[in-house]
């Protein structure tokens, strides 16, 4: 950077004016908000008229017939949460464009479900991940404790950190209390997932995509014109420090690496061997081995269907660098002393926590710069990247409970009995993800994201190890993976009670000593990933080795390289009605059952009950259609476009990791920049003379 356009940047920063005040939502807002609602509601509505909701299948598998717009839209809008909007941003305004790499690393790990993962999980005809692991190695004790394990990282890392991240917008908007908001966020999203099931998820998740990406696109259209580009970016952003701050010292200064995604392999937030060997695996759970996504991909009509789907939601993963976090950044550069602020004291003031004040940056940004009408869209934009995340949360909760642990112990129940149970389960989901929210305000010093990827850290690499070489090594018994699973998890959540004992012990940006275990203090929660994931597959394939190998029938199409055989599994009987097999149980005396009110039919009509017969039917059909899905073989022509369409999108994943890997400026740039930003503010420079 010359020393021209450093001046100029620097006093783009000091003379710019005041930054725009933020304002409350006027009435043009709140009739933008009522009319996405009522899109929503009558989406909502629209999918309640499916025909199969009282069917198991059609209420959590959405009947196994969408197509790829919508399952990639879902698999898209379920991962962007409103965590997203304010956790990306918020490390965006914190530490820099590093934390994009998880959405370029994302852009590669969907095709990796699409391609390796999903083809197996169809052809052994499961509906869920547990299920799967049943048929792939026998007994029910890794079934249920993937099952429940999935139910706690639901709790942890989405459903808390969701209702939190909306609550800190909606707080931000209506000056609302924190738990307030929470109550309001839950009223409108526990209804769709217990009334639609996984249909009314798939279309609401649909419309909200477009609602997401209109939105965002338009708030990173005026943030940038009114930042003045990319590259006035980049020399304010270095220059985004508070007017309060501490001195000698380099606190609420954004980092010389500020603009690297994969840095340095000790001393940085984002070590690059730490993200491809640990944070990578870690990955695969949340991609190619967690309930809420593989569910969508479970939901499509074929296998090129769903690899469609996998390829848009790759292709669209591109965005969030863009109107995520560069959007962060731009914050902190418009509000350094609100969005950047250091010292405990002033972020208590600002923002009510007196560790960091980035989470606010998005919603900051939005009420301060759009006009009205365009705030109460972007008020819609959050709501919809909250509804569509927490609704596939519930949906995906629900199943793996009524499926995998309730279905053990009540396996002759009826169909309308097990989505009762499901809807049930929703309710108590919610109750325990409210009591976590107070801890997720003080972790990882207030960057949301950051908290999500520690958590999955410390649960994930296990799972995900071990999914890995169920699908890919035929040897691999069910000893092996449990045994392995087990090692994983008790080493894991070691590290995890330690990070939560000792959180608030970290040292604060200006203490050099830090008292906490070398564990804790020393290894990047990267690095215990991969340690964690490779400790995992070394026990399950010493264990599996040792002992007997596992029968030859359980592989039928349940490893990658015998997803095409044709051979008959021994727990699969022949081909029979529905009604007579335990999955479409039907209740024998509602056939016999008078005709009911119309107030009975309407209750029937919302929850998607139906008669004895007409479920009789859809089960069938359902059962018919599951048989052509699980073939999963592909046209030609289809497999030669998608995997045309899988090689651009692989390579532009890897072309973007590359580029914003190279620093823009030399070390010596940011110092120098930073010093002369620091000495107008009347403080000293906290490097020696020399540098």
């Amino acid at each position: 950077m010359s020393s021209e356009g450093t001046e100029r940047a620097a006093m783009a920063v000091v003379n710019d004016g005041a930054p725009p005040k933020q304002s409350l939502l006027n009435y043009v807002d709140i009739v933008v908000v009522v009319v996405y609602f009522g899109l929503v509601m009558a989406t909502g509505i629209y999918s309640m008229c499916r025909p199969n909701r009282g069917t198991v299948s059609g209420f959590f598998l959405a009947g196994r017939n969408m197509s790829w717009l919508p399952v990639g839209a879902s698999l898209f809008a379920s991962n962007i949460g409103s965590e997203h909007f304010i956790g990306l941003a918020g490390s965006g305004a914190a530490a820099g464009i590093g934390v994009g790499a998880f959405e370029f690393n994302a852009i590669i790990l969907i095709q990796l479900l699409g391609w390796i993962f999903l083809p197996v999980f169809l052809a052994s005809r499961v509906g869920t991940l547990p299920e799967f692991m049943k048929k792939r190695f026998g007994g029910s004790r890794i079934r249920v404790y993937l099952a429940i394990l999935s139910l706690i990282l639901y709790i942890f890392t989405k459903i808390s950190v969701n209702l939190y991240s909306g609550a800190v917008f909606i707080q931000q908007a209506l000056r609302w209390s924190i738990w307030w908001s929470v109550l309001l966020i839950l009223l409108v999203t526990v209804l769709t997932t217990v009334l639609g099931g996984l249909a009314a998820v798939i279309y609401t998740d649909t419309l909200q995509f477009f609602i997401m990406i209109i939105g965002a696109l338009v708030v990173m259209g005026k943030a940038f014109s009114m930042v003045g580009g990319y590259w006035e970016l980049q020399e304010r952003y270095i220059q985004a420090i508070p007017s309060v701050t501490v001195p000698n010292t380099t606190c609420g200064l954004p980092a010389t690496d500020s603009w690297v995604m994969l840095r340095d392999p000790i001393n940085s937030d984002m070590p690059w061997p730490g993200f491809i060997l640990g944070q990578t695996p870690a990955s695969i759970w949340y991609w190619c081995a967690d309930q809420m996504m593989v569910q969508r991909a479970l939901s499509a009509k074929s296998l090129s269907h769903a690899q469609g789907a996998t390829l848009m939601a790759g292709y669209i993963k591109i965005l969030p660098v863009f109107i995520m976090v560069l959007p962060g950044m731009i914050s902190r550069v418009l509000f350094p002393d609100e969005v950047g602020c250091v010292v405990p004291e002033e972020c208590k003031r600002i923002c009510g926590n007196a560790v960091s004040c980035s989470n606010i940056a998005y919603p900051k940004l939005v009420l301060s710069i759009m006009p009205q009408g365009m705030r109460g869209v972007m008020i819609s934009v959050m709501l919809a990247a909250l509804m569509s995340d927490l609704t596939s949360i519930f949906n995906s909760a629900s199943t793996l409970f009524t499926m995998d642990v309730y279905g053990l112990f009540r396996s002759k129940t009826s169909e309308r009995h097990k989505i009762m149970v499901g809807r049930l389960f929703v309710c108590f989901m919610v109750l325990i993800s409210i009591a976590w929210i107070p801890l997720i305000d003080k972790a990882q010093g207030g960057q949301l994201f950051l908290y999500i990827q520690s958590i999955s850290a410390y649960l994930a690499p296990p799972i995900a190890a071990v999914y890995t070489m169920a699908v890919l090594w035929r040897r691999m018994n069910e000893a092996g993976a449990f045994w392995g699973l087990m090692s994983g998890f008790i080493v894991g959540v070691i590290r995890m009670v330690l990070d939560f004992v000792y959180m608030f012990d970290a040292p604060k940006c200006w203490e050099t000593e830090d008292t906490r275990p070398a564990v804790v203090a020393k290894m990047h929660y990267m690095y215990f990933a991969m340690l964690l994931f490779w400790l995992t597959g070394v026990v399950a394939a010493a264990v599996s080795l040792l002992t007997e190998p596992p029968e030859h029938w359980r592989v039928i199409r349940t490893t990658f390289f015998t997803r095409f055989s044709e051979e008959r599994r021994q727990d699969e009987a022949a081909p029979a009605e529905p009604a007579d097999t335990d999955k479409f149980a039907l209740e024998t005396d509602e056939l016999d059952r008078p005709e009911p009110a119309v107030w009975q039919r309407a209750y029937n009509w919302i929850c998607g009950y139906e008669s004895a017969a007409a479920e009789k039917a859809h089960a069938a059909e359902l059962q018919r259609h599951l048989l052509e899905v699980s073939s999963i073989r592909q046209p030609r022509r289809q497999r030669v476009l998608l995997n045309s369409l899988l090689v651009v999108v692989l390579a532009t994943g890897v072309a973007l990791l590359a580029f914003f890997t190279v620093n823009p400026f030399p070390e010596a740039v940011y110092r120098e920049v930073q010093t002369n930003k620091l000495r107008s503010m009347g403080y000293p420079s906290p490097w020696p003379e020399e540098l």
